[in-house]
């Protein structure tokens, strides 16, 4: 996998973006629980009151909450607020605002930073709580007598005059006694409990509190739905990144394996099979390229969200964090036992694509062949087999798929219960609060879903590096045929001289030569032609000429030149091949005789089309030279194809002609017509034939018997049927005497 990892170079500016926005998305999502709780803990249970400090209080409220405050807090407290009366100069402002300044003077909180809010926030918070509680205190007096702390008091007693003249000491001790219950609870509670006796005091100020309440919850919710908005901007944003990033990977991925696959011989060719490199290109390169978009965001995204959630988890309530680690440890129980079964599943995935479309391959590329033997259900079973091997590995790992999801929803909704569960004794007990409660849920699910996510990564990755595995096998061969450093030329003009010296030639991984010291030189305005049994290596041989294949000893000349030191390029350049087999690309026939040469003019593309007796099958077409060609030429004959072929070869005007037994389609009277059109057009040039038929080769100047690799006759016709055993014997097995004189 690390070895692509460079193709991921040029996109890292993307790759740095969507980082970035996931960190901003998942801390928008990190943010919404903490919301959410403070909609349910301030907006509803509050009633909307976000603390412990009023934004106005009655000055006999104020005098009651003072009574419960050191010198110091009343200080600052007293400091904080502003004394609004008649004689103020903004009475009539604040009287709208707060009717009961008709009847009382009221404070009103001055504009504070929240460090001095969160300073007062505890010390009116216990200061309400204390008044509350001596009122409740007093409305409890049973018998006109009220049992204040052990003392025995009559019931219309004014109990803050009376606390008015205890000691400070004294006082203090009576609020902390009153806020006891809530103080080992923290802050937040205090405040909470506090809030009631705040919403008393501004109904009394004559203040809606009902709409304080639907103010914040409204407010708190557009926030939320603005962050939830920019979050899915994020999210959008980041799949354009992640796709564009992935989409050119394999893009630059697809162009290089294509581009190394050019550059392979034969030998390198031995070693894959086409189907497999299809796959390779297609089906390999799609699965790096669903790894990317899903890594981009999830490899990024799930940690932060998993991290972030336990600190917010934590700081919610530190006593249920064994829940989520009870949770996270159950859920890698099962993804670690799920993968321990799927993975070697994965590996094997890729291998069984390959075969299927190995077996779909030779089934639609010989389906002639499989017409003609009537194994129609030979191949059917065969296809069939790879198949369902196919999809029974596949279904395999679907199914354990299928239960390792309903699992997590059911681990999901298992904590989810259990946090409830204990979730509720502690708000019973005032040591949490619902919404916290809430937010604790929340956290705990975006932690598992992290985790889900991170395990669909675990489901990719394996089989994606398979797949990169075998992309990097393709990139990282080392093509046997190979361009000098320091390369030669030809003169600027080409002869066309070929000369073989005492070359010989084995297979990579075989046990002897197919050719032994072959030695012979072609010259140009003359034929020659190779000749031999089935196997005897004359293929091979006009392949060495090329650089198909590259000699195992010996060498191959042009011109006096070693065609090792002439670059690929600039040596085929010089010779026009015609295959046994003739292969035509999808398009007219004007673009396939332009593939050898896209600047040739229309007399070249006709001359050579006569020269190759293709006229024709062209002028049997209503559209002519712009007749369509279907893929592989299939619409057309082997013979036409192979006129085709040569008419190509024409139009590039080589000085070097190999004809690999490109006449063995035509008829004996084409054949013919074409070897002398095509005599008089090459008299300059080198022709070098392979051949079964005499009769093709019998006017050559030079013929080449091979057999066994070996060279055992070399001549014109009249002296191999002299002094070649072999060469006579293949001539009177397809002539008689009489022709062959």
């Amino acid at each position: 996998m690390f070895k692509l990892a460079k193709y991921l170079k040029p996109f890292m500016a993307l790759i740095l973006g969507a980082v970035i926005l996931l960190f901003v998305q998942a801390m928008c999502d990190l943010s919404l629980p903490d919301y959410m709780s403070n909609i349910v803990n301030k907006g509803i249970q509050q009633s909307g009151i976000e603390n412990a400090v009023p934004q106005a209080v009655r000055v006999s409220q104020m005098n009651k909450l003072t009574i419960f405050m050191d010198a110091k807090d009343k200080d600052e407290i007293l400091n904080n607020y502003t004394l609004i009366d008649k004689s103020s100069s903004d009475y009539d402002k604040y009287l709208k605002k707060y009717p009961v300044l008709e009847k009382e003077s009221i404070y009103v909180l001055k504009d504070v930073s929240k460090t001095e809010i969160d300073n007062m926030n505890p010390v009116l918070g216990k200061a309400f709580l204390a008044v509350t509680g001596v009122d409740k205190r007093k409305a409890e007096a049973k018998d006109g007598v009220i049992n204040f702390n052990g003392t025995k008091l009559p019931a219309n007693t004014d109990l803050f005059a009376f606390l008015s003249k205890l000691p400070a000491e004294q006082r203090k001790k009576i609020s902390e006694d009153m806020a006891a219950r809530f103080t080992s609870f923290g802050e937040n509670m205090i405040i909470q409990a506090a809030t009631n006796s705040i919403k008393v005091e501004y109904e009394a100020i004559g203040i809606n509190t009902d709409k304080i309440q639907s103010n914040y919850i409204l407010g708190t919710g557009l926030i939320m739905l603005l962050i939830s908005l920019f979050s899915a901007v994020c999210t959008v944003v980041v799949g354009l990144f992640a796709s564009r990033t992935a989409a050119g990977v394999s893009r630059n991925l697809r162009k290089d394996v294509f581009t190394k696959v050019e550059s392979f011989s034969n030998t390198e060719f031995d070693k894959f099979s086409t189907a497999s490199l299809i796959t390779r290109t297609t089906n390999d390169i799609t699965q790096i390229q669903m790894l990317i978009v899903i890594a981009i965001r999830m490899i990024i995204y799930a940690p932060i969200m998993g991290i972030g959630g336990i600190i917010k988890a934590l700081n919610r309530s530190v006593s249920m964090s064994w829940i989520i680690a009870l949770a996270v440890i159950v859920l890698l129980s099962l993804i670690t036992s799920v993968f321990s079964v799927a993975l070697p599943k994965f590996k094997a995935i890729q291998k069984l694509i390959d075969r299927l479309n190995l077996v779909t391959r030779e089934n639609l590329s010989g389906m002639m062949v499989i017409r003609a033997f009537n194994t129609q259900k030979f191949e059917e079973n065969r296809f069939d087999k790879a198949n369902k091997d196919l999809t029974g590995t596949n279904l395999f790992v679907n199914r354990i798929m299928v239960v390792m999801f309903p699992a997590m929803m059911l681990i999901m909704n298992g904590i989810t219960l259990l946090i409830v569960w204990v979730g509720a004794h502690q708000i019973a007990d005032s040591s949490m609060q619902v919404g916290d409660m809430m937010a604790f849920m929340q956290y705990a699910m975006q932690i598992l879903f992290s985790f889900i996510m991170m395990s669909f990564m675990f489901i990719m990755i394996p089989r994606a590096s398979v797949s990169a595995q075998r992309i990097a096998e393709v990139l990282e061969v080392e093509p046997t045929i190979v361009d000098p450093e320091q390369p030669k030329h030809f003169n600027e003009k080409v002869e066309g001289v070929v000369e073989f010296k005492d070359v010989s030639f084995r297979y990579p991984g075989a046990e002897e030569d197919v050719l032994k010291n072959i030695s012979f030189k072609a010259l140009p305005g003359e034929t020659t032609a190779f000749i031999g049994s089935t196997g005897a290596g004359k293929t091979t041989l006009i392949n060495l000429i090329p650089r198909f294949y590259d000699v195992t000893s010996g060498e191959v000349l042009i011109d006096g030149v070693d065609i090792r030191d002439i670059t690929q390029y600039e040596l085929r350049d010089q010779i026009g091949y015609i295959p046994q087999k003739g292969s035509l690309f999808q398009g007219t026939i004007e673009s396939n005789l332009k593939y050898a040469d896209e600047n040739a003019s229309k007399e070249d593309i006709v001359t050579a089309a006569e020269i190759a007796q293709a006229m024709d099958i062209i002028n049997e077409k209503p559209e002519g030279f712009d007749s369509e060609i279907s893929q592989g030429g299939a619409n057309v004959s082997g013979g036409q194809k192979q006129r085709l072929s040569i008419a190509r070869a024409l139009v590039k005007k080589p000085q070097i002609y190999i004809f690999d037994d490109s006449f063995s389609a035509l008829d004996f009277k084409t054949d013919s017509m074409l070897r002398k059109a095509l005599k008089a057009q090459t008299a300059s040039s080198t022709l070098l034939i392979v051949a079964q038929r005499i009769s093709t080769i019998m006017h050559a100047e030079q013929i080449i018997v091979l057999d066994e690799g070996r060279i055992v006759g070399i001549g014109t016709h009249e002296e191999l049927m002299k002094n070649c055993e072999t060469y006579k014997e293949i001539a009177l097995s397809q002539l008689s005497k009489e022709e062959l004189a």
